[in-house]
């Protein structure tokens, strides 16, 4: 089974602090669904049109766990707890088998 993939990237972070509060939250809910961080605000080395902002990528052992993981209560509280002023490019991929 193909694995499913978290990958977000923030092109605009007003106050990298405020996510302080979204980070406890998500990580806790992020693992208990079964995801696994691979990156998260490591170093960037952008081409192209790329963005050098944070970055994060997460590991699921499905797209139907990586759905399920983002549309749980435990993660949509986190989201609740982002602050203001953050811009996110947030997909759901499906990995090749």
């Amino acid at each position: 089974m193909a694995k499913g993939y978290w990958v977000s990237v923030y092109p605009a972070i007003s106050d990298p602090e405020g996510l302080t509060a979204y980070d406890e939250l998500a990580g806790p809910a992020v693992r208990a669904a079964g995801g696994r961080v691979l990156s998260r605000g490591a170093r960037v080395v952008a081409h192209e049109a790329g963005i050098t902002q944070r970055a994060v990528l997460i590991e699921f052992d499905s797209l139907e766990q990586a759905v399920a993981a983002y549309e749980s209560e435990a993660y949509q509280k986190a989201m609740v707890a982002l602050p203001d002023g953050y811009e996110r490019d947030f997909r759901i991929i499906e990995g090749i088998d």
